[in-house]
């Protein structure tokens, strides 16, 4: 399966508390949370629908999951709930054993290259920071969306940490939506190449 990532995040690079889901992630005292809410287009809004119905599978970190199951699990009539509840979900996982959520099934981390290597069309994962960090630390990832809203909140986690491992991407669509929302298209290309002093 071709293993692709959507994200909001903001223009310092937050993840956290975007307003997509509730209850809203508030650890390690997050305030600032809703901060995609309305923010992008009708365009927007189609294109991201149209993403979640393309998935053959979703993989999940355990927090996404939890706030997912809770804020789409009784949505089966909206077209992103009906694709998500119809849709196998997996869950890397040490600490979840009994998902509720159904279609729903808990891996370790290291079992998603195998999962991956299954065939099909897109296993997508949607949030998820932390494990879409490690994703790109075991190049994992296919395709990452990059949904920019045009804000800075200064706190929260953030899908790229300070200090980590780096990565050459190749564009290979962008758009700018009449709210002034960015949606980018990357394939990860190996490792940048730097200058030389």
């Amino acid at each position: 399966m071709k293993l692709t990532t959507m994200t909001q995040l903001t223009l310092d690079g937050v993840v956290q508390g975007n307003g997509g889901a509730s209850p809203e992630d508030r650890r390690n005292g997050f305030e600032r949370g809703g901060w995609a809410l309305g923010k992008g287009d009708d365009e927007t809004r189609a294109f991201i629908t149209r993403t979640y119905q393309n998935a053959d599978a979703f993989l999940f970190g355990r927090r996404t999951y939890e706030l997912f199951a809770a804020a789409w699990g009784p949505q089966k009539t909206h077209p992103v709930g009906a694709a998500l509840n119809a849709a196998p979900k997996y869950v890397a996982s040490t600490t979840l054993t009994a998902p509720t959520w159904e279609n729903s099934t808990v891996l370790a981390a290291d079992a998603i290259k195998a999962l991956k290597a299954q065939p099909g069309g897109e296993l997508q994962v949607h949030g998820s920071g932390t494990l879409i960090r490690w994703l790109l630390a075991n190049d994992l990832v296919d395709e990452m969306t990059l949904i920019v809203i045009p804000v800075v909140v200064g706190q929260g986690m953030r899908l790229f940490p300070e200090s980590g491992p780096d990565l050459a991407l190749d564009l290979v669509d962008s758009r700018v939506d009449a709210n002034g929302v960015t949606i980018q298209v990357h394939r990860p290309a190996g490792r940048p190449q730097y200058a030389t002093a």
